[in-house]
C-alpha cells in the first residue's frame, strides 16, 4: 500500500491540491457575491430613509448612488486581486511541487542506477582476480582476465568523474582551464579507446578533418566526447554503427556522432538533458547509465560558448551534433 502511495503520491496530491483551490475559489466568489448583496441592501435602506419633500432629496439620491458604485468597484477590483494572487500562487506552488516530486524520483532512479553501475565492475573485478588467486592460468588466460578487470576499472573511473564533475559544475567549483586543443587528436583519442573497450561493436570515422584546434578545458571536453560515444554504442548495439565525423566550417567545428539505435521520441529529445533523466523504469530498463552524461555533455558545451543539438538519423537512430569555436594554433 505505501509503494502504491510513492509511486501515485504525484496523482494524489494533484487532486488534493486542486480540490483545495476550487474551494477557496468558491469561497471568494460566494463572499463577492454576499458583499455585492450586502451594499445593494445598504443602499435601498438609506434610499428608505429619504422623504422625497427633503429639499437636498436628488442630491441625497446621487450620492447614495455614488457610495453604492464606489462599493461595488472596491469589491471588484479586491476581489480580482485576491483571485489573480491565488492563481498565480496556485500554480507556481504546484509547479514547484510537481517539480520536486520529480526530481526526488529522478534520484531516487539515479542512486538505483548508481548501485547497478557500481556492483556490476567491482563483481566482475573482484571475480577475475579471485580466479587468478585460486587458479594456475597460462599467460593468456591472465591477460584476458587482467584485460577485463582493466576495463571495469575504467567503468568505474569514467562514473566516478561523471558524478564528482556534476556536483562541482553544480557547485560551482570547478574552475575552467581555456587552453588550445588540438580537437582533432582528442576526438581520435576518445575512438581508439571506444575500439579498444568495444571491440565487438562497429566505430567508423567517416570524416574527421586534421589540424583542428579549440580553446578550453582538455578533461571536460574528452568527457563530452566520451559521453556522447558512449551513449551511441549503449542504445545501438552490436550489430549497428557508430558513425563519428569531425570539419571545420568557417570559424566554427562540426562534430557529429550517429547511432542506429532505435531513437529518440520528440517528446523525450526535450528532456534527455534534463539531470538524472533517463527513458523509461529504472527496474526494467535494460541499457546502463546514471542519467549524467548528457546532462554533463550539455553543461560542459554550453560553458564552453558552445551548442549541442540531437535530431533524427534516417531512417533509424540519433545525430548529436556539436558546434564549437575554433582556435587557430600556436
Amino acid at each position: 500500500m505505501r509503494s502504491l502511495y510513492k509511486r501515485k503520491r504525484l496523482t494524489v496530491i494533484t487532486i488534493a491540491y486542486w480540490f483545495l483551490l476550487t474551494y477557496i475559489l468558491t469561497a471568494l466568489v460566494f463572499w463577492f457575491i454576499s458583499l455585492l448583496k450586502q451594499n445593494e441592501q445598504m443602499s435601498s435602506y438609506k434610499m428608505m430613509q429619504l422623504k422625497m419633500d427633503q429639499p437636498d432629496y436628488i442630491n441625497r439620491v446621487a450620492e447614495i448612488e455614488t457610495e453604492r458604485r464606489k462599493k461595488e468597484f472596491q469589491y471588484i477590483g479586491e476581489g480580482a486581486t485576491f483571485m489573480l494572487l491565488i492563481l498565480v500562487g496556485a500554480v507556481f506552488v504546484y509547479r514547484a511541487t510537481r517539480k520536486q516530486i520529480r526530481l526526488n524520483n529522478q534520484q531516487q532512479n539515479f542512486m538505483m542506477a548508481v548501485t547497478h553501475e557500481l556492483k556490476t565492475p567491482i563483481a566482475v573485478a573482484k571475480l577475475n582476480l579471485e580466479t587468478m588467486l585460486k587458479r594456475k592460468l597460462e599467460g593468456a588466460q591472465q591477460e584476458k582476465l587482467l584485460d577485463n578487470t582493466l576495463k571495469e576499472a575504467n567503468r568505474l573511473n569514467d562514473l566516478c568523474n561523471n558524478i564528482l564533475l556534476a556536483s562541482q559544475i553544480d557547485s560551482g567549483n570547478y574552475l575552467l582551464d581555456n587552453q588550445e586543443i588540438n580537437f582533432t587528436e582528442l576526438v581520435y583519442e576518445s575512438v581508439d579507446y571506444f575500439k579498444t573497450r568495444f571491440p565487438a561493436f562497429t566505430i567508423v570515422e567517416e570524416q574527421i578533418e586534421e589540424g583542428i584546434y579549440v580553446k578550453g578545458d582538455d578533461l571536460l571536453l574528452q568527457l563530452a566526447v566520451n559521453n556522447l560515444i558512449d551513449n551511441a554504442i549503449k542504445y545501438s548495439g552490436r550489430q549497428k554503427v557508430v558513425t563519428i565525423s569531425l570539419k571545420k566550417n568557417d570559424s566554427n567545428v562540426l562534430l557529429e556522432i550517429k547511432d542506429e539505435g532505435e531513437g529518440i521520441s520528440g517528446a523525450e529529445k526535450k528532456r534527455i538533458f534534463e539531470k538524472f533523466y533517463r527513458s523509461g523504469n529504472e527496474n526494467t530498463r535494460q541499457t546502463k547509465g546514471t542519467g549524467l552524461g548528457l546532462y554533463l555533455t550539455k553543461k560542459i558545451i554550453k560553458d564552453h560558448s558552445g551548442i549541442i543539438k540531437v535530431t533524427d538519423n534516417i531512417p533509424s537512430g540519433c545525430i548529436f551534433a556539436i558546434t564549437l569555436h575554433t582556435a587557430e594554433p600556436a
